[in-house]
């Protein structure tokens, strides 16, 4: 390739060749040229293997074969490392896009030089790029600027093949959290927003896939673990508002987690995920409302069959 790309599009990829191919059509479908592919493998078979090589005929794919570690996070930081255009897309391999995503958002990031990272509406499919029910009532607000409150609490829906970013930003920040293996995105969501302002692009350019697929099994609650970790990671550098923010988003997910727990039959582990969570959560009136539903969950549970 003779001069530097616009964009290096990161994809991670394991054993998907059932939706890989559509995801590349659209890739190859985008009306910006100009962009690099760097596919990061995490020690798929020889199908998918033999796949990728199909594709290295053209010189804006490159593809890293890597042995399986399973870290979504560690293998996109893989690809990040290679990266060599001042922007960075991020695509799944079992995702979509719209052929004009890559060129609309370009130009939004161009409009608003101070935004360091972009990202687009999205719609929810099945396996066969179906719209699926819940589409239909899923709310949809854009949110724009210094958006660290709104991705803190949750009310802004960022998906990781909607995000583009400028590769320098993404690389000071300290890319993908490879300690965590879920919610990983919504790590680097955080510290992006601390950093930088974001602009959107107001379009459902995205088909992110909904489908039932095959994880190792998790713990019960390592969601709201990981989540709990990030926050947990970034409280020391902050100040003000930033850090009031911060830890009253540990004790709704300290109470979050403990209603998981309890929901799957493990009453005094919720118990016990509300009672490690005092020391930064006693202030918070919602948190004694949620510690006293805890402890009646508990003791109800201990009910013998049969008691009134």
């Amino acid at each position: 390739m003779s001069e530097l790309p616009l964009v290096s599009i990161v994809m991670p990829t394991w054993d998907r060749l059932r939706f890989l191919p559509a995801t590349v059509r659209s890739i190859f479908a985008q009306t910006l040229g100009g962009w690099e592919l760097v596919v990061a493998d995490d020690g798929s078979g020889r199908p998918v293997l033999d796949y990728l090589a199909t594709l290295e005929v053209d010189e804006r794919v490159r593809v890293l074969r890597r042995g399986h570690v399973g870290n979504a996070g560690a293998v996109r930081n893989a690809a990040i490392a290679e990266a060599r255009a001042p922007l960075l897309a991020f695509i799944d391999s079992d995702d979509v896009w719209e052929p004009t995503k890559l060129e609309l958002q370009l130009a939004e990031m161009r409009a608003q030089p101070a935004c360091g990272w972009c990202y687009t509406g999205f719609v929810n499919v099945d396996a066969d790029e179906v719209p699926l029910a819940s589409e239909r009532g899923r709310s949809w607000t854009p949110h724009a600027g210094d958006v660290f409150a709104e991705v803190v609490r949750g009310s802004v829906s960022i998906r990781t093949p909607c995000v583009m970013a400028k590769t320098e930003l993404v690389r000071d920040v300290g890319g993908f959290d490879e300690a965590i293996d879920c919610a990983e995105d919504y790590d680097l969501w955080m510290r992006l927003a601390l950093r930088s302002p974001l602009c959107v692009v107001d379009k459902a350019l995205v088909k992110v896939r909904r489908y039932a697929r095959v994880y190792p099994d998790r713990a019960i609650g390592e969601a709201h673990e990981a989540l709990d970790y990030s926050l947990r990671k970034l409280a020391p550098g902050l100040e003000g508002p930033h850090r009031s923010l911060v830890k009253e988003a540990r004790s709704r997910n300290a109470l979050a987690k403990a209603a998981t727990i309890s929901a799957h039959g493990g009453r005094w582990r919720a118990l016990s995920a509300v009672a490690s969570s005092a020391g930064f959560s006693w202030r918070y009136p919602r948190w004694w409302y949620g510690a006293a539903k805890a402890l009646a969950r508990a003791c109800l549970n201990l009910r013998p069959a049969g008691a009134q």
